[in-house]
């Protein structure tokens, strides 16, 4: 969706960008990582092996709504401490 936005509103100079955030710790997710059965499987496949704090999503949001992303769009950010699919 995102890709299929930024071709049709790119020439408007709209630019469209996601960030695809991993398990970080808010109360949406909480149900996550206050269960340790599931937090432990959920720490086998983030390399970082910890939960992120929301503030670590602030520095790509920065980026994308600053003018040293003018030339990005169509992205798809990963902050999600290498989440890895084994």
């Amino acid at each position: 969706m995102t890709k299929s936005f930024a071709m049709e509103l790119g020439q408007q100079n709209i630019r469209v960008n996601a960030l695809l955030p991993g398990l970080t710790d808010t109360k949406f997710a909480s149900a996550l990582t206050t269960n340790e059965a599931i937090k432990k499987q959920a720490m086998a496949h983030i390399p970082m092996k910890r939960v992120a704090d929301p503030d670590e999503m602030a520095g790509t949001v920065l980026y994308l709504v600053s003018g040293a992303s003018s030339y990005t769009t169509g992205a798809c950010i990963n902050a999600d401490g290498g989440y890895l699919t084994i």
